[in-house]
């Protein structure tokens, strides 16, 4: 059985003026799928984090756009970000070095917000290919419970 997927695409210049918009899409695209408040508050933090990476990185002082895809799943939300910047390595993945070990001051710059999104959402995956830019795709499960009789 193929799943329907909806697919809302917002363009938006890659400056922190409109990360609020994405925001404010969140939030109305989760909301009606029946997210609850604390899950929605954590996906604005990791789709802000995701956003940021491309404000501040992905195109240093030249302007640029952010290309934001919700994908409505049936029991789940993925949000992608993608831009068309510079590309950077923003971790390790599994088996990678992590934190734990390190002191704040031996944290790199940079690409903690991928730490964050890990552990906010369900699912993350960053792609990055040299001059072509990066996406990272975030998703998110709907926890229905069980109404009461």
């Amino acid at each position: 059985m193929v799943e329907e997927t909806e697919r809302i695409v917002i363009s938006l210049p890659a400056t922190a003026e409109y990360v609020d918009i994405v925001r404010l899409n969140l939030y109305g695209i989760a909301s009606k799928m029946g997210f609850s408040y604390e899950e929605i508050e954590d996906m604005k933090v990791a789709v802000s984090e995701a956003c940021n990476n491309t404000v501040l990185y992905a195109y240093k002082q030249d302007a640029g756009k952010m290309e934001i895809t919700f994908e409505i799943l049936t029991d789940a939300l993925s949000i992608t970000v993608k831009d068309e910047g510079e590309s950077f390595k923003p971790w390790r993945q599994a088996g990678g070095v992590t934190l734990h070990e390190k002191e704040l001051s031996e944290a790199p710059i940079g690409g903690l917000g991928f730490y964050l999104m890990q552990a906010l959402m369900d699912d993350v995956r960053v792609e990055t290919q040299s001059g072509k830019g990066t996406r990272v795709t975030m998703v998110r499960r709907l926890q229905r419970s069980e109404e009461k009789v």
